[in-house]
């Protein structure tokens, strides 16, 4: 099939010419055939003619366009075709048959190509021919119409008609089939879009879809850094086949992920088993919720690397891997870095991002260390202990670091999770996530266990 733009007299810009060619045609065709034909008469055959001429005239413009004008143009030579139908009927003592006929063209072209205000505009036209023709010469009013007048507009009329069907046809087909394209073609953008949405931050996302390039400049704020990662990783690396290591690491860095969509921070980016996620950047609550936000995301993340250790122990993997986690707040750029013209990347620079780095390399397997103006913000809610002064490669002074406990509420008589682990016992209680429906059974298990150890005394 034949698509627009190629070389189909179909869809060619011409193709209006070629329907007003078949209409002038019918309209000099009706009045000769009235006023030309036996008797010859003068008027009737100049006008004839002078259509003929007009047509000629209409194609050539038709045909080399006017840059900018096209619109116009063609309402101009719109107006001018109704005007000079209304001229011959007119001549032809409007014949009843062609006259309605002709009138009917007029409504149905205009209502095809042009909608109500083509409609207005050529009727107007239409009526303005017919008076102007009708003030020169008088038309004679007859009720009936000759036959072979009345013949000729019929078949002109009935050629214009099926012809301009067969092309609304044809064009409907080819949409038809180019929606299909389209289609096709939005369905794989939206595949696509939807795989690259996870390789670029919420933030980046945003700007691309919404191209707001303002979201994307660099600006000073005050976030709260997180970093961490999988303590003897690079050792077990050397131990486990690459396609055992991939799934491991995928499965904990889909869990990580998890977390951190849970409590609002934005990954900034994957450094093999490391993570480095931002709070406060977008949509930010406050330093003070960004930092709670983000501590309570690391709690969250060591009580499920528990649940990990043992996933990963009951495949076979006999190495404990725990997770070491730095975490500090302060005043870093944020903005787009690297070549315009190669690559760019979207992150997070500055001495408080170097010092969240380093306190996660100072953090022992499990801890979670603070910088002091992180504990400033979060100490009410989260217990820490005071762990000192630490030297942070980098810094020329010491810096003063908290380990995190867990959140108060948890601890004393309000604790929800409860952790032992001894040689032969291992017991891990979270009551926030014991369903009710499944609390009898964690009785049962718990009384069991208890039944037998007195036994065994």
């Amino acid at each position: 099939m034949s698509k627009p733009g190629n070389t189909d007299l179909w869809f060619l810009p011409q193709r209006q010419f070629y329907f007003r060619t078949l209409v002038i045609f019918s309209a000099a065709g009706t009045l000769v055939s009235y006023r030309g034909w036996p008797d010859i008469d003068w008027l009737a055959i100049g006008f004839a003619i002078f259509m003929l001429l007009y047509l000629v005239v209409s194609g050539y413009m038709a045909k080399i366009r006017f840059p900018g004008q096209e619109a116009a143009l063609d309402r101009y030579i719109g107006w001018a075709d109704a005007a000079l139908i209304g001229v011959s009927l007119c001549l032809a003592d409007f014949q009843t048959l062609p006259t309605v006929l002709f009138a009917i063209l007029i409504q149905f072209n205009a209502a095809v190509t042009g909608g109500s205000r083509k409609w207005l505009e050529d009727n107007i036209s239409f009526i303005i021919g017919c008076v102007s023709c009708g003030l020169i010469a008088p038309p004679e009013w007859k009720a009936s119409s000759e036959v072979n007048t009345s013949a000729t507009a019929l078949i002109g009329v009935g050629a214009y008609v099926t012809l301009s069907g067969l092309f609304m046809n044809k064009r409907n087909r080819a949409l038809n089939t180019k929606v299909g394209e389209l289609e096709e073609d939005l369905d794989r953008t939206k595949s696509r879009a939807f795989r690259l949405s996870r390789y670029l931050s919420p933030t980046v996302w945003n700007a691309i879809t919404t191209e707001n390039d303002k979201m994307l400049q660099t600006d000073r704020k005050r976030l709260t850094i997180f970093f961490s990662d999988i303590q003897g990783f690079t050792a077990l690396s050397e131990e486990l086949e690459a396609e055992t290591l991939a799934a491991l690491l995928n499965t904990y860095l889909t869990e990580m992920t998890k977390i951190v969509a849970h409590f609002g921070g934005t990954v900034d980016k994957f450094m093999g088993d490391g993570i480095m996620v931002v709070f406060g950047d977008g949509k930010t609550r406050g330093a003070k919720e960004d930092c709670l936000r983000c501590v309570s995301m690391a709690i969250a993340m060591r009580k499920r690397m528990k649940v990990l250790q043992n996933h990963w122990f009951r495949q076979g993997i006999k190495r404990k891997l725990e997770i070491r986690m730095g975490i500090n707040t302060g005043f870093c750029t944020v903005g787009t870095f690297g070549a315009k013209a190669h690559h760019l990347d979207f992150t997070v620079l500055g001495t408080h991002v170097n010092l969240a780095s380093r306190l996660e390399s100072a953090a022992d397997p499990g801890e979670i260390l603070l910088s002091h103006e992180s504990w400033s913000l979060i100490k009410d809610t989260i217990l820490c202990t005071n762990k000192g002064m630490v030297e942070a490669k980098g810094f020329s002074y010491p810096i003063e670091v908290y380990q995190v406990i867990d959140l108060r509420k948890n601890l004393g008589g309000a604790q929800t999770y409860l952790e032992t682990n001894t040689e032969g016992f291992t017991m891990q209680l979270d009551l926030d996530k014991v369903r009710n429906y499944e609390r009898d059974k964690v009785i049962g298990d718990l009384e069991k266990a208890l039944d037998s150890l007195r036994e065994n005394d």
